[in-house]
């Protein structure tokens, strides 16, 4: 049962990890300097969504740990 719990969290992260790259990350620009604008807008914009996926990774990892080391106690 609580292997649904580690797939709602999963497709919630991967919901909420869109709408977070299409409404937050997508208006993210940098200006001041100069031909470099759009190559530096570029690179916030990578280290923040590769930020968010190693947060997403660790989230994902706890609610597993938690779901099959309560499925593991119970089984005993």
């Amino acid at each position: 049962m609580k292997i649904y719990l580690f797939l709602a969290a999963m497709w919630g992260l991967i919901i909420a990890g869109g709408g977070i790259a299409v409404l937050v990350l997508g208006p993210i620009s940098v200006s001041g300097l100069g031909e470099y604008d759009s190559i530096a807008g570029s690179a916030l914009k990578a280290v923040i969504a590769i930020l968010l996926v190693v947060l997403w990774i660790f989230i994902l990892a706890r609610v597993k740990n938690y779901v099959f080391k309560s499925d593991i106690r119970r089984d005993r």
